[in-house]
């Protein structure tokens, strides 16, 4: 089982247009609304492609009550902490004429001390063994320690802990030692304090330092990198980039915890997870793609070692 933790989820709207410039008014072919968030399209992506998942989420309003539609129709089970604030939403824009997406995106809404409260009690409630993965931006009413102590909770609960976040909370949670931590290249060089040039291995290495876990570093069209205790991994996918890429790293996650929990060797995820992302960025939304060009992408990754 895989329980996936949005403190900062959305409605993602993403509008196609034959053509986009700032200032006019266009008229979109096609609109696709669906239950958005890092952690919410990562478990979308584990949904289709076989994991048994849970969503536990902090939703208000209408926006929220559409969420709570949308997983159900998605197969995903869904665990609701009741906000008061609305659910934001999230605008990309997909112009045909020049191949490019921009991206209008709210911050996270508030969430108040009680509903992370209730949150925590909704987690406490965890029967099964897995995996937790905190996925998203922490909203700035969120005390900076509330992820550290979310990974706290988890093992002490008997589940190993993934997290994609970024900034001061990230670098706040690692000290207790998430099993997992998945970030891209800037993120990771931001956590560290160093170069976007620095040596990604050596990005990954200075993580696992401090939480002794596994580490994934994902590098755009040069594929992902990933260390462990004992090895390191990188994985270069078969070259076809899609023109919708919101939400590849989010299905990159859902793909990577499906094979770790379906029992496949750390390769073998590397390469789920990869596909995934790739058969993402394929079609518009973000998690919604077809689980069998995931599987057909990920048997033409190539994962090396050393």
């Amino acid at each position: 089982m895989i329980t996936f933790v949005a403190l900062s989820p959305s409605v993602d709207v993403t509008y196609l247009v034959d053509e986009f410039v700032e200032g006019g008014t266009f008229r979109p072919t096609s609109v696709f609304r669906a239950a958005g968030g890092k952690a919410l399209n990562a478990a979308r992506a584990a949904r289709v492609l076989g994991a048994s998942v849970r969503a536990v989420a902090i939703l208000g309003g209408s926006t929220g009550a559409f969420i709570g539609r949308d997983l159900a129709a998605a197969g995903v089970p869904l665990e609701a902490v009741v906000a008061e604030a609305e659910t934001r939403t999230c605008v990309s824009i997909a112009s045909a004429a020049s191949g490019l997406l921009t991206e209008l995106y709210e911050h996270p809404s508030a969430v108040s001390a009680e509903e992370l409260a209730s949150l925590r009690r909704v987690l406490g409630r965890s029967a099964d063994d897995g995996w937790w993965a905190i996925s998203g931006g922490m909203p700035s009413s969120v005390p900076v320690g509330e992820l550290a102590g979310l990974v706290r909770l988890g093992h002490s609960l008997g589940q190993r802990v993934a997290i994609d976040s970024h900034g001061a909370a990230l670098a706040a949670a690692l000290i207790d030692r998430p099993d997992l931590v998945k970030v891209n290249r800037r993120e990771a060089a931001e956590l560290v304090g160093a170069s976007l040039e620095t040596d990604v291995f050596d990005l990954a290495l200075r993580i696992r330092n401090v939480t002794g876990g596994q580490v994934v570093i994902t590098n755009g069209v040069d594929g992902s990198i990933a260390v462990d205790d004992t090895q390191r991994w990188r994985a270069r996918g078969t070259g076809a980039f899609g023109r919708y890429p919101v939400g590849s790293g989010d299905s990159y996650l859902g793909g990577l915890l499906a094979g770790l929990d379906g029992g496949d060797a750390f390769d073998g995820a590397l390469r789920l997870a990869a596909g995934a992302a790739t058969a993402n960025a394929l079609v518009p939304g973000a998690g919604v793609f077809a689980a069998e060009d995931a599987v057909l992408i990920a048997a033409q990754v190539v994962v090396t070692t050393g």
